[in-house]
């Protein structure tokens, strides 16, 4: 889907008009005014003049002659240019051609449903379904509409440009807010978290339910009066003080739909739960609990998905296991576990909580993978040589018992000196991770190896920020990476494979599009400025190239802007029925298959493949489609969470070096402030536009950069700054700095170029 573009880049294309000497053609008729003369000059200008003619008299018929006149141009050219811009008018059904060379204003009559993407203005647009454009809202005729809303709309022209009028509310996203409340003696409002919700929540004194000035709570739509601005609530729940790092956590869950407690129903269910095996279902299994297993997990890790065993074969092969929890076996289709599994569809992971998909008694306790326990899992076996080939493979439930639990730690200094229990076995394990990746590589995957940041926090309340830390993949992370991978790839192709299966079957697959080109090209253009390079169009190998630009700025000051506009050409991964493939590992078949205490779409493939396995029929496509849109929405809206909790303990802790000077790079650029990265710990902050008041800057967005009107000074991203910490919002979860100076000259560009005609 195409996305809107800003009052920047119609600044900067009305900036690159031709404005050359006018043609010394005559017109037939009175002269049009200097400023007319000067609007048809361009395309743009003359589309926008017969575009005012159709408005103003939009019952009237006209042919491109009595437009010609109306704008008072006779030239054979521009005659000609007007029967272009008509043709084109009525392709983008701006106007009507009601029979040949007549023509209407096309008043849309039909109504158009789609979702409100509210701007932080008050207007918003309009998400079409199976549409590229989105159509843009004004304001004035949101008609009470909400972010989120489904709505229905009908379209209106102006200036030539479709605009959308809300008709009526088809569905509310939410009736229920999340804000602060603010009083005076008669009544209060619900001031929403959300500056996408632009409208405050009118509270009766009787509604608000003992709650008091300042507090932090959830409020109700109970009435919207069509003569009120604002709609009428209940406050329905006090959630407490505003600054409170608990009240914090809980907003920013509430804000995207992700519950932070379970209901006492599931509760019950999950305590039934045995930790137990049963004997009977042991016989079903493969027993592998004599076989070498071990867990490679972080430090902090209580819910273990994922096991590896290793066992030397006689003809000098090895046989390696990735055993993964079969959380299939404890939650059964229909259960209210299921269901409550199934709506969450992720475990969400906040700064300083994870809130689990499964309650604690199954996440990390039945179903953990935990040292010295029998565990039932499902797995898949492969027989491998010393190059990582695969020889055979297997799929199916298992029981194993784990011998070892290593921390991520543990295992990279056995890596590194050769040393320590099963140092042989993780070695070669090691090596052929190596391999693997190697050649995931030369078939084109793409490495994004981002940095991610940590926080020391506090060991009396777990919640302060003390410091901040990056978190680097070792190649004890990378070897439990590549068997996942290795997993996940073999499961989708043991199911989806064309050349086996003639009629694939219904599956869950976690597919990754190629980057746009347009979006790749922007990119590919912005960092040539860095003396880096990448291959585009059609037959370029792009993965490559990028892989070759990644490696060169790693660990660079600009590295991690450039991985960041890198991801951002990226589609964005989902899962789906439909089989794409997956772009950035490289795989023609991918799937979720080892993680189910924190994936729902890893419990279905577990569903799925064994029911394939005991020979059933396929599965209807829809309704799975269906659930995997709905996974995909709450993986997008649970990583939302976690970077806005991410985001909020930078605030916390810049807040305490107010009036400091940091160097930062420029991260991104808008119409209303520069972004930049510190340095030294990745805390992004603004630089409003307001504060830069040497100069009027615009947007530039084509070029990544701002650039000043009278003094022609320029701010790109990947520009290195002295920046001042100036406020610490944590309501809006935002840093606010002051430009103190550029470490280099910013470079001096002339705003309209080096040739400007401003004579007509």
């Amino acid at each position: 889907m195409s996305r809107r573009k800003g009052k920047s880049s119609q600044r900067s294309s009305q900036s690159n008009r031709n404005f050359s000497k006018r043609s010394g053609s005559k017109t037939t008729g009175r002269k049009p005014s200097k400023t007319k003369r000067a609007s048809l000059q361009t395309l743009e200008g003359m589309t926008s003049e017969l575009m005012r003619i159709f408005t103003s008299n939009p019952s009237k018929i006209y042919t491109y002659k009595e437009v010609s006149r109306e704008i008072r141009v006779g030239n054979k050219l521009d005659r000609a240019r007007v029967q272009a811009i008509l043709e084109n008018l009525a392709n983008q059904k701006a106007i009507t051609e009601l029979g040949r060379g007549k023509y209407q204003l096309n008043i849309q009559t039909d109504e158009i449903e789609g979702v409100i993407d509210a701007t932080r203005r008050g207007g918003g647009y309009v998400v079409v379904p199976d549409q590229e454009d989105d159509i843009y809202v004004h304001a004035k005729n949101m008609n009470k509409a909400l972010h989120g809303d489904t709505v229905k709309i009908k379209v209106v022209y102006r200036k030539g440009k479709p605009e959308g009028v809300v008709v009526n509310v088809v569905k509310r996203a939410r009736t229920k807010f999340i804000g602060t409340l603010q009083m005076n003696d008669k009544f209060g409002f619900l001031i929403p978290d959300n500056d996408k919700i632009t409208i405050d929540l009118y509270i009766p004194k009787t509604k608000l339910n003992e709650a008091k000035d300042g507090e932090k709570v959830i409020g109700e739509i109970t009435d919207w009066p069509n003569d009120s601005k604002n709609p009428f609530g209940k406050i329905t729940e006090i959630l407490g003080e505003a600054g409170n790092n608990d009240v914090v956590m809980h907003s920013i869950l509430f804000e995207y739909d992700l519950p932070y407690e379970f209901p006492a129903k599931v509760e019950e269910q999950a305590e039934k739960i045995k930790f137990e095996l049963d004997q009977k279902e042991i016989s079903k299994r493969r027993d592998m609990r004599d076989i070498l297993t071990f867990t490679i997990d972080p430090h902090d890790a209580k819910d273990f998905d994922d096991a590896l065993s290793f066992k030397l074969l006689p003809n000098g092969n090895y046989e390696i296991g990735v055993h993964i929890a079969d959380v299939s076996h404890y939650v059964q289709p229909g259960s209210i576990l299921d269901e409550e599994a199934f709506n969450r569809a992720t475990s969400v992971y906040l700064v300083d909580r994870v809130v689990p998909m499964l309650p604690e008694k199954l996440s990390n306790g039945v179903c953990s993978l935990r040292p010295n326990e029998e565990k039932f899992t499902f797995s898949a076996i492969f027989e491998m040589d010393v190059h990582g080939k695969i020889k055979e493979e297997w799929f199916g439930r298992t029981v194993i018992y784990s011998d070892r639990r290593f921390t991520y730690e543990e295992a990279q200094e056995i890596i590194e000196t050769g040393e320590g229990e099963y140092n042989e076995e993780i070695g070669i394990m090691d090596r052929i991770a190596k391999k693997l990746r190697k050649k995931r590589f030369r078939a084109g995957a793409v490495s994004f190896d981002r940095v991610e940041v940590k926080f020391h926090l506090d060991e009396n309340d777990n919640s302060t920020p003390t410091g901040v830390y990056f978190k680097e993949a070792k190649d004890s992370n990378k070897l439990i990476e590549e068997y996942m991978l290795l997993a996940n790839r073999r499961v989708a192709q043991y199911i989806g494979d064309k050349q086996k299966n003639k009629r694939p079957k219904t599956f869950v697959y976690r597919i990754h599009d190629k980057p746009k080109t347009d979006k790749f090209d922007q990119f590919a253009n912005f960092i040539t400025q860095f003396g880096l390079h990448v291959p585009t169009g059609e037959n370029a190998n792009i993965s490559k190239g990028l892989n070759e630009v990644l490696d060169k700025v790693k660990g660079t000051k600009e590295g991690n802007m450039i991985q960041t506009l890198a991801v951002r050409t990226m589609a964005k991964a989902e899962y789906s029925t439909q089989n794409i493939g997956h772009y950035g590992l490289a795989f023609d078949y991918y799937s979720h298959f080892t993680s189910p205490i924190r994936r729902y779409p890893d419990v279905m493939v577990h569903r799925l493949l064994q029911y394939y396995l005991d020979q059933g029929k396929s599965v209807d496509d829809q309704e799975y489609e269906e659930y995997c849109k709905h996974c995909s929405k709450m993986e997008k809206q649970a990583a939302d969470a976690e970077r806005d909790s991410i985001k909020y303990k930078q605030v916390e802790f810049m807040g305490k070096h107010l009036g400091e000077r940091f160097k930062a790079i420029i991260s991104g650029v808008t119409d209303w402030g520069i972004y930049a990265e510190i340095e030294e710990n990745l805390c992004e902050g603004m630089i409003s536009m307001r504060d830069m008041n040497d100069d009027t800057y615009v947007l530039d967005a084509d070029n990544y950069c701002v650039i000043g009107q009278t003094t022609g000074k320029k701010y790109q991203m990947g520009d290195e700054i002295l920046i001042e910490i100036k406020n610490a919002d944590l309501s809006k979860k935002q840093l606010d700095f002051i430009l103190v100076d550029s470490l280099e000259k910013p470079e001096i560009v002339h705003p309209y170029g080096e040739e400007w005609d401003f004579e007509i």
